[in-house]
């Protein structure tokens, strides 16, 4: 890189070089002549010069340069020759001037490119050499700041993954040491015939194995031995199994069941208020009696039915057994008889017939190879699949099915023999059996038999519900009545279902029907009630009690259920507004009832799940009731005849908007409640939800509008008669304030503060429009007249008063769109 100062002392060199030159006009003169001058004598010079391929090593080129042919002539003629040589060395010399000539004329016309060409790379040298140091200054400081704020931080990073790698070891590690006592804890739980615990245990631990320590070599031969354990466990079961099954079908039934007519009859003989004498009738004696004492007597009926199914069931299920104990001996019989067939005819396929036998009757394949016989291993492995629970043949909705166990017996036997739980072996002889169509149809016959049982019972049990229900006695139950009583009657269902395997239908049609007449009931009251309150209701806001508050409170985790009364009698004062997740909410006497009497749907939807959706129909009933009938009291001015309200005025109008928004906060929370209790196949009937909740912001949306119609009605009255004219403010414009006022006081209070912001938006807006109509009637335009100012004092005291009131100090109150464009 030069030197600074060379490149300047080169730079004022050129400079002085270009001062001693011509002007501009006379340079361009002479270089036009030179460069035709140039031309002319380039034209001297011979092509093969200007060749690009030339080359004097070439023999044609060199000779046509240097004819030699001159200097290769007879003696005596020395002096010509050297005449021509010479002669040829001036013309070449005056060739070669002639080319040097131009190449330093074309360098005197390209210089200033040059010369810039120089400086501007010793510019770019020196910007270069600046770069490099700035830059090798900038990795100084980012090694020290590596060095200062990064190496400690990232070292303290290391660490903590190491440590969190260290704590997944000693997990791991301790996890390792928890499945290592697997097998002496399953031991000492064997020990106390913790079967179901042990079995846990061993799952978990395999589950352990698959998952967080598949692959430790130390646990390989853990899985293997805790399969062993659970076939160990499935023996001890199912020997406990069999000694619970023998002890259990040994012990005698209830021996104090009484019959059904004796239970009525004993119950209604206790009753002090039944005249016996004059009520001969026992259905007539069994209608006297009171709630209580009749919901006694079902429940004992109830119990007395499901005692009765059991013993009938008992009995059945020995039978059963017996059927299925000879059913599945024949069909053991022809496996064996087919099996020592097949082992004749091929018995390169016999090693594949066993384990297909084996694997079929619930045996380990391991266990075939051990045995050297098939025979005996089918014998075995029968009576083994005859003790285990997993492979009963009975049917599988029994309580407490006896063991099917068969004795061996061989296929060329005539006869076969089935032994029951009580002991007694069955000799069944070739004469005696039947075909296994005729032995399957007999065991479902039987069970038919515990299906009619258990609708027998229904039957009856809709017979004793119906005879009460002739006076109407059921219709007028309360809801905690009704309620016990569903409850009872759902139980008997499921435990008569349990027992049988089938749900009867005819006891749950007449509670479904029962629960209808109870729906439609529990609405009217309802429905009755919340039309006596809106007649009655003045529209004012009410005090809110503190019992209401805790209703409210108790919904906050989105979970509907009426909060249970306290014995306490704790006096708190009414609270002025409704606090409902941080919000305050003014409302009328009614929609508090509401609100209760919605959580009384919702709960009792909890209480009967099988009236969900009528409950839902008649909810959404309730609600649109409450919606339209609201809408004509208040914007259908009702009101005024209804409880004889002088007016409607912009206060009730805000408290029957801030009503309907608690309602509407409200259905989410309702809509989720049902939904979660609904089935999926009738999610569809939430969307009378939906329509709800448009209705319901339909009518919030025309209170709006009607609060701005008020003040647009108002505007209309006042500014078609303003005059441009002193005082100022003038009287118009402080009338507006006035009932701008009266307005935000009126609702401020009742509605939330951006509620209240977005409504005197739209009543800005409607006074802007006013506004402008009249002063384009007036044609006062902004040109900064007498009446301009006139306008604009008005203006700024109509924005001072308006921004002034508390809430709307920020509003935006743009009054610029008033003016029409000056003309």
């Amino acid at each position: 890189m030069l030197p600074t100062k060379n490149r300047i002392k080169r730079e004022k060199i050129h400079e002085r070089c270009k001062n001693i030159c011509p002007p501009k006009d006379t340079f361009e003169r002479t270089l036009l002549h030179t460069h035709d001058k140039s031309r002319t004598d380039l034209e001297q010079v011979p092509k093969i010069f200007m060749k690009p391929d030339f080359a004097l090593d070439d023999s044609l080129t060199f000779n046509s340069v240097l004819p030699w042919s001159h200097f290769n002539t007879a003696g005596g003629k020395g002096n010509r020759d050297a005449a021509s040589s010479k002669l040829l060395q001036e013309k070449l010399s005056h060739y070669l001037d002639i080319v040097e000539v131009n190449i330093a004329h074309q360098i005197s016309l390209r210089s200033e490119a040059f010369f810039h060409a120089m400086t501007s790379q010793h510019e770019l040298q020196d910007y270069l050499k600046k770069t490099s140091q700035a830059v090798k200054m900038l990795r100084d400081k980012i090694a020290q700041i590596d060095k200062v704020m990064c190496e400690g931080s990232l070292h303290i990073l290391r660490l903590a993954l190491t440590r969190n790698n260290c704590v997944k070891v000693y997990n791991k590690l301790k996890l390792m040491a928890t499945v290592h006592q697997t097998q002496p804890t399953v031991q000492v739980l064997l020990s106390t015939s913790e079967f179901v615990g042990a079995l846990d245990l061993i799952a978990t631990t395999q589950e352990v194995l698959q998952q967080e320590l598949q692959g430790i070599h130390s646990f390989r031969h853990l899985g293997s031995q805790l399969c062993e354990l659970e076939k160990l466990i499935d023996k001890m079961m199912i020997a406990e199994f069999s000694t619970y099954s023998h002890s259990d079908l040994n012990r005698p039934l209830e021996d104090d069941c009484q019959v059904l007519e004796e239970c009525v009859i004993n119950k209604v003989s206790q009753t002090e208020e039944i005249d016996t004498d004059v009520v001969v009738k026992l259905a007539d004696q069994m209608r006297m009696l009171n709630f209580p004492q009749w919901f006694d007597l079902l429940k004992d009926i109830f119990s007395k039915f499901t005692i009765f199914l059991q013993r009938v069931k008992a009995t059945l299920n020995i039978i059963h057994s017996v059927v299925l104990s000879v059913l599945d001996k024949n069909q053991r019989t022809r496996e064996l008889e087919e099996i020592s067939q097949q082992k004749n005819a091929a018995k390169d396929n016999s090693l594949d017939t066993e384990v297909a036998y084996l694997i079929h009757e619930g045996m380990f394949i391991s266990d075939a190879f051990g045995e050297g016989e098939l025979t005996p291993i089918a014998v075995d492995t029968t009576s083994q699949r005859n003790a285990s629970p997993n492979s009963e043949p009975c049917s599988s909705d029994s309580v407490s099915e006896p063991e099917c166990t068969t004795d061996s017996s061989s296929s060329k036997e005539h006869t076969s023999s089935s032994a029951i739980p009580g002991g007694v072996d069955i000799m069944v002889s070739e004469d005696m059996k039947l075909t296994d169509s005729e032995l399957g149809k007999l065991a479902n016959n039987i069970q038919e038999l515990l299906y009619s049982a258990s609708d027998i019972c229904h039957d009856r049990a809709v017979k004793f519900l119906m005879s009460r229900a002739k006076d109407g006695f059921l219709e007028k139950l309360n809801s905690m009545e009704f309620i016990t009583l569903s409850r009872l009657m759902e139980t008997f269902i499921l435990d008569t279902e349990q027992i049988c395997g089938r749900k009867s239908t005819s006891l749950l049609g007449a509670l479904q029907s029962q629960a209808i007449k109870f729906v439609n009931r529990f609405h009217e009251e309802r429905k009755t009630k919340l039309s006596l309150l809106l007649d009655n209701e003045r529209w004012k806001q009410a005090d809110v009690p503190a019992e209401f508050q805790d209703l409210v409170d108790s919904l906050s985790d989105g979970k509907i259920a009426l909060p249970e009364k306290s014995g306490a009698t704790e006096e708190r004062k009414p609270a002025e507004v409704l606090i409902v997740e941080g919000q305050q909410y003014a409302v009328v006497g009614t929609v508090l009832l509401l609100i209760r009497i919605i959580l009384e749907y919702c709960q009792c939807v909890d209480n009967i799940p099988s009236v969900t959706t009528d409950m839902l129909t008649r909810l959404s009933d309730l609600l649109k009731y409450f919606n339209s009938r609201s809408c004509q009291l208040v914007l259908g001015a009702g009101a005024l005849q209804v409880v004889g309200l002088k007016t409607i005025t912009t206060k009730n109008l805000a408290l029957s908007s801030r009503c309907l928004q608690l309602i509407v906060h409200y259905i989410p929370v309702i809509r989720a409640h049902f939904e979660a209790r609904l089935p999926p196949k009738q999610y569809s009937m939430l969307r009378h939800f939906d329509h709800i909740t448009k209705d319901y912001h339909d009518h919030i949306a025309e209170i709006s509008a009607k609060l701005v119609a008020i003040m647009d009605s108002l505007f209309d009255k006042l500014l078609s008669k303003y005059e441009v004219k002193a005082p100022v403010p003038s009287a118009c414009f402080r009338n507006i304030c006035k009932q701008m006022t009266k307005m935000h006081e009126a609702i401020f209070d009742l509605l939330p503060e951006e509620q209240t912001q977005m409504l005197f938006l739209r009543i800005n807006a409607s006074y802007k429009l006013h506004l402008k109509k009249q002063l384009s009637h007036l044609n006062v335009i902004n040109d900064g007249g007498p009446q301009n100012g006139l306008v604009t004092a008005d203006v700024a005291f109509y924005t001072g008063n308006l921004q002034a009131l508390k809430g709307l100090k920020d509003l935006d109150l743009n009054m610029a769109e008033i003016w029409e464009q000056k003309r």
